[in-house]
């Protein structure tokens, strides 16, 4: 059998091409004993894959040229010598972008059967759901009556953190790109406001929209976004600073000019990785499959069809193409 697989085959600078990756078709690597085979059947595109795929400093390893690119899958286990696993388990892992691949099964996770779709495991259920809830929960502590905002607010952690922090009491202010993206943002997922960064006037929207400033701002975005946020950040403040993605691309560093009021205002700013907190991955899947199921939480997914569709669907989705999470639909 022919396994497909996306590899990086250069360095991105600025915005990725499709040129940067290649299709290439691998021999199935059969299990050792110990191992499962697993044949993918959704692949997750995320923003902080930008950050992978570039040879900054990070809090890991960079993808090196010519090998298979990181992301987060759902599959089947098609073939098993691992003990804990059966052939027809469905799991999710960091499998890569490719159709087959083997694991030792120790960072594998097993899907309960539910009626839950298998890909809400990949978003509502799987990081970008945990990251919102910890950077709510552990980060945030949002109260009710604050004002919280979120960047990228019609995105996969987005719209999550906005929906918990309504369902605690705040006043929730969204920021995305785009009319029908804001529409979105508030008529679906219930956010009590919503400014469009694309329309020109950033600054004044979001002094209308959060007319007693902003108390917790939970951060998508970076660069002007975040500097107009923190010219109405109020005393004591909190921000969970969960990613950059408007500078992930960037050729030069964007100079903040609102930084000053981290100090005066005595913010606490703490940028976090949902992966230092995975005691708490269970339990903050469980609650969000409790709201799941009592229908407090909705979650909306932007598809793309075929492991070949992945490097253009992964730009889009950095230039704000996507809807909700997005995905590649592999079988």
């Amino acid at each position: 059998m022919k396994n497909l697989q996306i590899l990086l085959k250069n360095r991105p600078v600025g915005i990725p091409k499709p040129s940067d990756f290649e299709l290439f078709a691998a021999k199935v690597t059969n299990p050792n004993a110990g191992e499962v085979l697993v044949r993918n059947l959704w692949l997750s595109l995320d923003p902080y894959m930008r950050g992978r795929i570039s040879n900054a400093k990070s809090y890991v390893n960079p993808v090196e040229i010519g090998e298979v690119m990181v992301g987060a899958t759902v599959g089947e286990v098609v073939e098993s010598l691992h003990p804990d696993f059966k052939v027809g388990d469905k799991v999710v892992g960091t499998l890569g972008w490719q159709i087959y691949a083997t694991s030792k099964g120790d960072a594998l996770r097993k899907i309960p059967d539910s009626q839950i779709s298998l890909s809400a495991y990949l978003g509502v259920l799987g990081m970008p759901g945990v990251t919102a809830w910890i950077g709510v929960n552990k980060i945030c502590f949002p109260k009710p009556g604050e004002t919280l905002i979120v960047s990228a607010a019609a995105g996969a952690v987005g719209s999550t953190v906005g929906q918990l922090a309504k369902l605690i009491g705040c006043r929730v202010v969204g920021i995305a790109g785009g009319v029908k993206k804001c529409l979105h943002v508030v008529e679906e997922l219930g956010f009590d406001a919503c400014v469009d960064y694309k329309a020109n006037n950033l600054h004044e929207d979001l002094e209308i929209a959060c007319p007693n400033g902003i108390d917790v701002c939970f951060e998508n975005v970076g660069a002007q976004i975040f500097d107009e946020v923190l010219s109405l950040v109020n005393p004591f403040a909190r921000i969970a600073l969960c990613g950059l993605v408007a500078q992930s691309s960037a050729i030069e560093a964007y100079r903040y000019l609102n930084i000053r009021n981290i100090l005066v205002n005595r913010v606490r700013l703490q940028g976090f990785i949902v992966f230092d907190h995975m005691a708490d991955w269970d339990n903050a899947v469980s609650e969000l499959s409790r709201l799941l199921f009592s229908d407090k939480l909705k979650y909306f997914e932007t598809i793309a069809n075929g492991l070949d569709s992945a490097p253009e669907a992964f730009i889009g989705m950095l230039q704000g193409a996507n809807l909700g999470k997005q995905l590649v639909r592999l079988t």
